[in-house]
């Protein structure tokens, strides 16, 4: 302080205990405005009353003993990702904050929490990697934490931390080639051919034909079919809702602000496209209606009017849809030629690729398949050989020209 007086803990302002709906208890200390104007709050929490007034009176002790230093000159990455975790589980999606913050309690906090945010280097974010390298994690795994630890840093700098602009720039691992592919056609016309023996087959056509997601199968309901017409709305996705706390179902379930949801059965909710390109409307396939057709007599009744739900009339889980998936590749006698099962989400590799094979525009298989940009959709469209050469030799037939 200007007058050598060392502040007391009025001087840090307010600060409140309260309990959230998880029933774990929360203590927030408001240490004023940033010099950009926003506010700046330190947040510590515990199980019990008792046990965070404790951990407040530490952290109150620990700011008297920085004394007039400054604050965000000596917070550490893992102080920051304690109050970053409960700002941001507002905002993202249940699934994104699930991951979000596994990246941050089991490798950007054990790796570097005890850094300090002004005293990062790059040697310290590429190090996040490399223990997830040690550990075996792909370059996939290790490219998102990357995203997660720079989004991080980036909302301190935003809160007035000094973060060091060559941290920000650091470049994130590289991408490693991706074995997937798209299912076979002949191997999709024989799966085809197996699912149409199923009463529900017309579940494997939506996937092999019509380029659903599993999630906006498992949570089409009969009124999002017009069997008239021939057609599909597609609004909503199955997913699974996080609980405040992990398995307590008393404890409430994780909603960020704006989310739509709707409860099915348990933590199964019917939810809202992750963006306005996944809503969409896409034409039925003459097969695909017929099946509907067919299934609609003998589907079983369930409360939420879904398409394909279990024998009991209950939402169908993904894992159970995967078997499914699988036993249809083990009848059919392949999978992956790397000796694994193809994934469901591979179909969805296909029905771009023969879209494409079939001369449609790349602009329309980005509104089927209801990617967001036809860069996207271009990750799914693996061009063979065949269609090509065979091109290639109508050129060569219109031009005359010999073997």
């Amino acid at each position: 302080m200007a007058d050598g007086r060392r502040r007391n803990r009025r001087d840090y302002g307010t600060h409140s205990v309260y309990q959230r709906a998880d029933g774990r208890w929360y203590a927030a200390i408001d240490l004023g405005l940033t010099e950009r104007g926003t506010r700046r709050r330190i947040t510590v929490s515990a199980k019990t009353e008792p046990a965070v007034k404790v951990r407040l009176r530490e952290r109150l002790r620990e700011l008297d003993e920085m004394g007039d230093t400054d604050l965000s000159t000596r917070t550490t990455v893992k102080q920051w990702a304690d109050q970053w975790l409960p700002l941001v589980e507002r905002t993202l999606r249940p699934q994104p904050y699930i991951a979000s913050r596994s990246a941050v309690r089991r490798w950007i906090v054990p790796t570097i929490g005890h850094k300090q945010l002004v005293k990062l280097t790059p040697r310290d974010i590429r190090a996040v990697a490399d223990a997830q390298r040690a550990a075996g994690l792909t370059t996939s795994t290790q490219r998102r934490t990357h995203s997660v630890l720079r989004t991080l840093l980036t909302d301190a700098q935003q809160e007035g931390y000094a973060i060091p602009p060559r941290v920000l720039a650091v470049k994130a691992p590289d991408k490693a080639v991706s074995g997937r592919t798209d299912v076979p056609v002949e191997l999709a016309i024989r799966l085809l051919g197996i699912a149409a023996e199923l009463p529900h087959g017309s579940r494997w056509a939506a996937a092999l034909l019509q380029g659903m997601r599993q999630g906006e199968c498992l949570g089409l309901t009969w009124d999002q079919v017009d069997l008239e017409r021939g057609l599909l709305v597609i609004s909503w996705q199955l997913q699974p809702l996080p609980y405040r706390v992990a398995r307590d179902r008393s404890s409430g379930f994780r909603v960020p602000d704006g989310y739509e949801a709707r409860q099915l059965h348990g933590r199964l909710h019917l939810v809202r496209p992750k963006t306005k390109a996944g809503w969409r409307v896409i034409p039925l396939v003459p097969w695909m209606r017929s099946a509907l057709l067919a299934w609609r007599e003998i589907a079983p009744e369930n409360p939420a009017g879904l398409v394909w739900p279990t024998a009991a009339g209950t939402p169908t889980l993904a894992k159970n849809d995967d078997e499914e998936w699988y036993a249809l590749q083990t009848t059919a006698g392949e999978g992956h030629p790397d000796g694994r099962f193809y994934s469901i989400h591979e179909a969805r590799h296909a029905t771009a690729t023969l879209l494409l094979e079939a001369g449609v525009d790349p602009t329309v298989i980005t509104a089927i398949l209801g990617h967001s940009s036809i860069v996207t959709s271009r990750g799914y469209m693996h061009v063979r050989v065949a269609p090509l050469a065979d091109a290639m030799g109508k050129v060569a037939d219109r031009l005359a020209l010999g073997a």
